[in-house]
Formats: C-alpha cells, sequence, structure tokens
C-alpha cells in the first residue's frame, strides 16, 4: 500500500505528528492513542477503566475524528466497544468534544481529552447526549467482557493493545497529565450553570463598580448636615431656621399668611381696592360719552 502524503508545511500536520510522536515516546500503562496509517484525522484510542469504579476492570476502544482546521477547534469523540456510561459509535456531547467548542482550548491536546474523558466516565450521563445511565452491575459485567473486545481495524484486542502500551511505558518515564478545572465540567448542565454563574458574577462587578463611582462622582455632603443624633433634630440651613421660628411665634402657617397678602397688594405694590375704584370711574366715563354722542 502506497504511504499517503501530507502537506508537512502545514500547521494542522505538523501538531498531529507531534502529538503522535509525544504519545508514541512517552507512552502510558492507562491509555493509548495513535493515528491511522491512512488518514492523520482519524485516530484510534484505547482507555483503561478509572480507578475505585464499576469500570475499574474495563479496557475501552474508540474513535477521534479531528476537525480540518485542529487544534483551533476540538475532536469528537466516540466508543467501539461498549461500556454502560456511553453509547456505541455515537459522538459524545462534553466539554471536550465539537458540541462544545466555547469550552475547548487550543493548548490542549489528545493526552489531555483522553484523560478527561476516562475521568468523565464516573460521572452521572444527566440525559447528556451519548451517555447512558446504567446500573454498576451491569458496568462491571461489560467491563470484564471488554478487555477481550477486538477491533476490526487495527485487529487486535483491547487488552493486548495496552498490555504493549504499558509494558514501554515500564522502560519510560510516563507523563503525568492534570486535566484542566475547564474540562471537569462535563455535562451540557453543567456548562450552562458555570455561564450563568459567570454572568451574574460579570452583572455584580458592573453593579458595583457603577455604584462606586457614583459615590466617587456625587459624594453626600455631610460636613454641611451632620448626621442627627438622639434627641436632636437635623440643623436646616439659615434661611429656613429663620422662616420656621418667626411662624411659631406668631402662630400662622406661611402659606397662609402669603395668601392674605397676595389679597390684599396687587402686583404693582399698590392696595387692591384702589385699582378697582379706578376701574369703576372709567367705566361710568365710558358711558357717560357714549350717551353725549348717541344724543340719549
Amino acid at each position: 500500500m502506497a504511504t499517503p502524503k501530507f502537506n508537512t508545511k502545514s500547521p494542522t500536520i505538523k501538531r498531529i505528528l507531534r502529538e503522535a510522536s509525544e504519545l508514541s515516546t512517552s507512552p502510558s500503562p492507562d491509555l493509548h492513542a495513535s493515528p491511522l496509517e491512512t488518514n492523520l484525522f482519524e485516530w484510534h484510542f484505547t482507555l483503561r477503566g478509572p480507578p475505585s469504579s464499576p469500570f475499574e476492570s474495563g479496557i475501552y476502544h474508540g474513535r477521534i475524528i479531528l476537525p480540518p482546521t485542529y487544534p483551533l477547534r476540538p475532536p469528537s469523540f466516540r466508543f467501539l466497544t461498549p461500556s454502560g456510561r456511553f453509547e456505541t459509535n455515537r459522538e459524545i456531547c462534553l466539554s471536550i468534544s465539537g458540541h462544545h467548542e466555547e469550552t475547548w482550548q487550543p493548548a490542549w491536546g489528545i493526552r489531555t481529552a483522553l484523560t478527561a474523558l476516562r475521568a468523565f466516565m464516573e460521572t452521572d450521563a444527566k440525559g447528556q447526549l451519548g451517555g447512558l445511565d446504567t446500573s454498576a452491575k451491569e458496568r462491571e459485567r461489560v467491563a470484564g467482557e471488554s478487555v477481550g473486545w477486538k477491533c476490526g481495524m487495527c485487529g487486535r484486542s483491547n487488552g493486548d493493545i495496552l498490555q504493549e502500551s504499558a509494558d514501554a511505558a515500564k522502560e519510560g518515564e510516563v507523563e503525568e497529565v492534570e486535566v484542566p478545572k475547564e474540562l471537569t465540567l462535563a455535562t451540557k448542565e453543567d456548562l450552562e450553570k458555570k455561564k450563568d454563574g459567570g454572568q451574574q458574577a460579570e452583572e455584580d462587578k458592573e453593579e458595583a463598580e457603577l455604584a462606586e463611582g457614583f459615590v466617587q462622582t456625587a459624594p453626600m455632603v455631610r460636613e454641611e448636615y451632620p448626621a442627627a443624633r438622639p434627641a436632636q433634630s437635623v440643623p436646616l440651613p439659615t434661611g429656613v431656621r429663620q422662616r420656621t421660628e418667626g411662624q411659631q411665634q406668631n402662630g400662622t402657617p406661611q402659606a397662609s399668611m402669603r395668601t392674605r397678602q397676595q389679597h390684599q397688594i396687587s402686583h404693582d405694590g399698590v392696595p387692591i381696592w384702589i385699582d378697582r375704584a379706578i376701574a369703576g370711574l372709567v367705566i361710568c366715563i365710558v358711558v357717560m360719552i357714549l350717551k353725549i354722542v348717541l344724543g340719549y
């Protein structure tokens, strides 16, 4: 079979080849992954079940499909071996998969994603796409059968693949991979909670900043009007205090005094009865002139 040719100058191809080389030279006793000889964008992986779980004795096999723009976009995963946790041959909806590109970071690689996927096996499905809710007894039964399961494309059983990886790991240094905190959010529900929590925190931060800005731009004048003490009243400005004292001495409300003054004095400062007398006199003169003109 002719060896396929790839554009080795492509950043994506360089990244894939680098990860394949790293996984080959630094093997792990718990996982194995490598691209197909005929397609660098399709990988097969083999995982040991997480310890202290119903999957502990199981070894599981699956496929990884890398997008053309990897690692800018995340890969997709599917299990080929029955596990009791994931549906077989169906893409998994997790924070490391193509279903949630917003949580993927190009700095992560296939080893990191598989380490997270292994940890996800212990989580509840919660209705996620490709997830299964089965009993612990059923998962233990399937785990026991998974070791001898053989991939038609790889031509070897899960046990043989991982045994070879474990033997190679004994001869070299095993690289420990820590799952990033972002990848511990396995389900869509967890992702939405994180998003809502982050949005609420951002809104609280904005409100705090607005409140702080308001205090800084319009501070309270406390020196002019100090806070009231027990058995004391808040001091008023001088003009208001003088009017209040005058009202208390005369015993007449300020509004009533102002109303009477308006009835007694016109806008020009002349008593209003004089204005009315002048108006009556003018009317009389006009009537007399009309009588003379009309000959009455």
